[in-house]
């Protein structure tokens, strides 16, 4: 055996067929006690769906307990495509610290992988809950000669195995592995989760912290920004964010004051960016809860204490502001609840949570606090004003030089059409012309909303139908989005060169689909697909199936692949139908495709024999490593992957393999099934 490293109602629509078939679709116990600005009316966090109580100290710290302990990371964090799960203890950058059992049980399960949390260990507690330590070197035990010898009757390293009550109980401070740097780790440490009977990850910190990890300090706060959430809304006279950024960043802890009154009106969304750090570590953490009150009154809340798992953590993507954080370079939380977001974090629960109705006349002083595990807090006050916009209004900014055409361009947010025009041309009444959307032989005619200098802009809800074109005093610009792909039910979407099968999780809200087809126009220029945007986040996988003009001489070896804007390419995969016309594939993420064919079977040498176990460089420039096998006379013997580095090797200990000695051979496969057989001599 090789081990496989393998990580009706028709509406017609721009450009293709739209298909739609329906489709199902700590906790602070007590009052906040808050800063001197003190607001009346607490909040009360919500427990976590299967809330477990805990009493204090029934959990032991698995790393050197009883010893002072860091942490690298946090419940909850913001990380790229998910929340981070649990704890990342630091082990002093060493790998083989003892890792100790947190509590009674027994071992329910344990897998071993070249990704993800690497070897893994799972305990399950009398009181149902679960725990997961993960990126081990090494299992201790019975278990880990369990392991060994189902591996060595499997002939693979990579294996996932689940135990039942009586095989393997472990007691409260019994060792149970080793630390380790394996999987996706960054460095050596023991990724620790607690976990419910639903398989939610909950925060370990939330039932009374530990002794080893001291935390005095309170958040820091970077930034504030308000957002306008309809076509109405405005921040400062415009449709756009405003960013508000201290000049200098506040002290840990600290309360922040903007003195400044933000003139608002209609929906708005507040965001917010900060970090908190534990005593004596300098990594960048998340913060637990944040708190809003609007003239004293609650506003919203969330604690993030409890994240479903795994589907759940993808919803990171919709709790923060995505778009902004791969263009602006800056992580914004969503002090609302969007559209599509279903996490268990906030209180009250329900979709619009946070949102702000700002009436034209009205003050709203808004009070943030910003708290960790600790319950340290920071906090932050802001005020904002109603004023209601003109039908259109000329705002101070500056000028451009004139030009003979216009210059348009335009953005989508939610469902807004905004554009833009640069030395718009003016009416009679000196105003800047009306922009016309077309579609066919119809056309629409925008009036400006507002200019900024020499900018002016046009807002459009693109519910009422999708243009083809804009056009403003003889300058046009095409518009690229051919559908409005809606959330929460199953559509297909189809073009003659590609085919798209949205689930009712893929998108989070409803999406306006731009697809491009380029034609292969030689070895420069191969045949290319792309598929909406990288700055729109899925939740769950699109089916995405292409149909290219050329077939590939080689379909056997041919694959999608993700093609960067530097030219750089990742494998997808895919599937051929039944007469190898057309290529199948998940997407997790949106971007431009191609089909490339990878003809040269991996690479690998042996690098040496440190401490008697054999080490082996491997690499494929293409597709990437898919299975390996180690042959010893004839006789498999185990080896460990290391993708981080690019190696395998033996493991010492390692009893059941052949010597390491004689006539050898590393069977090596690629993705898309190139082979090599490397012939050695021990």
């Amino acid at each position: 055996m090789i081990i496989k490293l393998v990580r009706r109602l028709s509406v017609p629509a721009l450009g293709g067929l739209l298909l739609l078939a329906t489709a199902g679709h700590g906790q602070d116990d007590g009052q906040d006690d808050t800063t001197a600005r003190r607001a009346s009316g607490p909040i009360k966090p919500a427990a976590a769906a299967g809330h477990v109580d805990v009493p204090p100290g029934y959990f032991l710290f698995p790393i050197a307990p009883g010893q002072p302990g860091f942490l690298a990371a946090s419940m909850g964090e913001l990380r790229p495509n998910h929340f981070h799960g649990g704890l990342d203890i630091k082990t002093a950058s060493v790998v083989n610290k003892p890792v100790y059992a947190a509590a009674d049980g027994y071992v329910s399960r344990l897998k071993q992988s070249a990704f993800g949390y690497g070897n893994v260990l799972y305990i399950t507690h009398p009181n149902g809950l679960t725990t997961v330590y993960g990126h081990l070197n090494k299992f201790g035990g019975a278990v880990g000669a369990e392991l060994l010898r189902r591996q060595y009757e499997q002939q693979t390293y990579e294996l996932e195995l689940f135990f039942d009550k009586g095989q393997f109980p472990v007691r409260r401070g019994e060792e149970v592995a080793l630390s380790g740097n394996t999987g996706g780790s960054a460095g050596p440490h023991v990724h620790w989760e607690v976990r419910d009977a639903q398989d939610r990850q909950l925060n370990p910190l939330q039932w009374g912290g530990f002794s080893e990890i001291q935390d005095h300090t309170g958040p820091t706060l970077q930034a504030l920004a308000v957002e306008p959430l309809a076509i109405g809304a405005r921040v400062r006279g415009r449709f756009e964010r405003a960013l508000l950024v201290p000049k200098l960043q506040p002290a840990p802890g600290a309360a922040t004051t903007w003195h400044d009154t933000v003139a608002c009106f209609g929906p708005v969304g507040l965001l917010l960016q900060g970090f908190d750090r534990f005593d004596g570590a300098w990594n960048k953490n998340g913060i637990q809860r944040v708190t809003v009150r609007v003239n004293g009154q609650p506003h919203y809340q969330h604690v993030i204490d409890a994240v479903p798992f795994p589907t759940g953590t993808r919803q990171v993507n919709n709790f923060v502001d995505f778009a902004y954080a791969r263009t602006g370079g800056r992580t914004l939380q969503k002090l609302w609840v969007d559209e599509g977001n279903d996490l268990p974090f906030y209180t009250p629960p329900g979709i619009g949570q946070g949102k702000l109705d700002v009436e034209a006349g009205k003050v709203y002083s808004i009070d943030f606090e910003l708290a960790d595990a600790y319950n340290n807090k920071a906090t932050a006050h802001l005020v904002l004003k109603g004023e209601q916009p003109l039908d259109y209004a000329k705002l101070p900014g500056a000028a451009t030089a004139p030009t003979a055409k216009p210059k348009l361009s335009y953005d989508i947010t939610r469902n807004l059409l905004r554009a833009t025009a640069l030395n718009a041309p003016t009416d009679t009444a000196g105003l800047p012309a009306q922009l016309l959307l077309r579609r066919g032989g119809r056309q629409l005619a925008l009036r400006p909303s507002y200019s900024v200098g020499a900018a002016t802009t046009y807002l459009y809800d693109l519910r009422a139908g999708l243009p083809d074109s804009l056009l403003l005093g003889g300058t046009r610009l095409a518009f690229d989005r051919q559908a409005m792909i809606p959330a929460n039910q199953e559509t297909s979407y189809a073009t003659p060169y590609a085919n798209l099968v949205f689930g009712p999780q893929t998108l989070f809200s409803p999406l306006f689909l731009s697809t491009l087809h380029r034609p292969n126009a030689g070895p420069t220029a191969p045949e290319s697909w792309t598929i909406g945007t990288a700055l729109v986040p899925l939740y769950l996988p699109l089916r995405l199936t292409l149909k290219p003009a050329t077939l590939p001489a080689d379909r056997r070896r041919a694959a999608i692949y993700s093609v960067s804007a530097n030219g750089g390419r990742a494998y997808v995969g895919g599937t051929w139908n039944a007469d190898s016309t057309q290529l199948s594939a998940n997407l997790k993420q949106f971007g431009q495709f191609r089909l490339c064919t990878d003809t040269k079977a991996p690479e690998g040498r042996l690098l040496g024999r440190a401490g008697g176990q054999l080490t082996f460089r491997v690499g494929d420039d293409m597709s990437g490593l898919a299975s390996y096998k180690l042959l010893i006379g004839g006789r498999f013997r185990l080896l460990r992957y290391e993708y981080k580095n690019a190696t395998l090797f033996t493991v010492a200990g390692d009893t059941l393999g052949p010597a390491l000695r004689g006539p050898a051979e590393l069977h090596l496969t690629d993705q898309v099934g190139n082979k090599r057989v490397i012939p050695l001599t021990l």
